[in-house]
């Protein structure tokens, strides 16, 4: 069968759900080594205790990872009241224990409801955050602790699922940038209980969610690289909502030589290229006189290549 069916080229996305005690480079290094590939990068850290959806992208995919840096993200987040840990999660130690018999199912809802919209975050310790060129994780580990200034974040769900006392299980779907460990301290400190982050799982990142992902052991098993079209999803998944600008043969050649091409006038914004044969070309936008596109990342192909495939 490899004699007449082309090798794949590994362009796309990979989405794993990663396990517990994995860090996100751990899970890249993995996936180096199982396909051959150095081009790995992954969108969205994941704590190491948090399982769940981690999208790497593989190849000429990495051309894309920037559009995924304000990508929203979904969670559903397991919080027990009357706990604290310095780490806010469940790796931490416990630092402080209060009763939480009286709280309900109603208080909690109702506190999650005062969390919704625009919110002003302050950042875990245990976080990989720089303040004055340290990682806060650094100073944490030392023992330290310093003043960190809050961040704008959003929270547009916050949906009490389940309670079961002292837990409650949260779904949560946020902006870029927010710390569910530190909603979790927030909420225990509105409550006055004290709350850790006791379970984390990600359902969804950007547009990536856990119904595309696949397991480390499954990544270990399949026959690689012949699974490549049926598991990796196309490298221009993050720039699908944006214009598509179909070339003939010239203008492709023109494009991956970096030259403008001509538009219609009031061209603007960004678009996604792609030649006739429907071979993905990379991302571009309009030039400042609206009379042309012009190339921001290009992908160079050759028949077979430019999909998933």
């Amino acid at each position: 069968m490899t004699d007449r069916v082309p090798r794949p080229t590994l362009h796309g996305y990979l989405v794993i759900d990663k396990p517990g005690g994995w860090t996100s480079f751990d899970v890249v290094a993995r996936a180096r080594r199982i396909l051959g590939e150095k081009r790995i990068g992954h969108a969205g850290t994941l704590d190491p205790a948090a399982t769940g959806v981690l999208p790497l992208a593989v190849g000429a995919a990495t051309k894309t990872l920037e559009f995924l840096t304000d990508a929203s993200k979904t969670y559903l987040a397991e919080i027990t009241f009357g706990i604290e840990t310095d780490s806010q999660d469940i790796e931490g130690r416990v630092t402080r224990i209060s009763d939480a018999s009286t709280l309900t199912a109603d208080r909690v809802t109702a506190a999650l409801h005062q969390m919704l919209g625009p919110q002003e975050q302050i950042p875990p310790m245990h976080s990989a955050i720089k303040i004055g060129g340290q990682k806060l994780y650094e100073l944490a580990r030392r023992g330290e602790e310093i003043a960190r200034p809050p961040r704008p974040v959003t929270f547009y769900t916050l949906e009490l699922c389940a309670w079961h006392p002292p837990v409650a299980t949260v779904l949560i779907d946020c902006s870029k940038g927010t710390y569910i460990r530190s909603l979790a301290r927030d909420l225990g400190e509105s409550l006055g209980t004290g709350a850790y982050l006791s379970n984390l799982v990600r359902t969804r990142s950007g547009p990536f969610t856990l119904d595309d992902a696949i397991t480390i052991a499954e990544l270990e098993e399949l026959p690689w690289p012949w699974i490549w079209p049926e598991v990796a999803m196309h490298p221009d998944v993050p720039v699908q909502a944006w214009p598509a600008l179909v070339l003939d043969d010239l203008a492709a050649t023109r494009w991956q030589q970096g030259a403008t091409i001509p538009a219609h006038d009031g061209a603007a914004g960004l678009i996604r290229a792609y030649d006739e044969a429907g071979r993905w070309l990379g991302t571009g936008y309009a030039d400042e006189t609206g009379t042309g596109w012009r190339p921001g990342k290009v992908v160079t192909v050759t028949a077979g290549e430019g999909s998933a495939a």
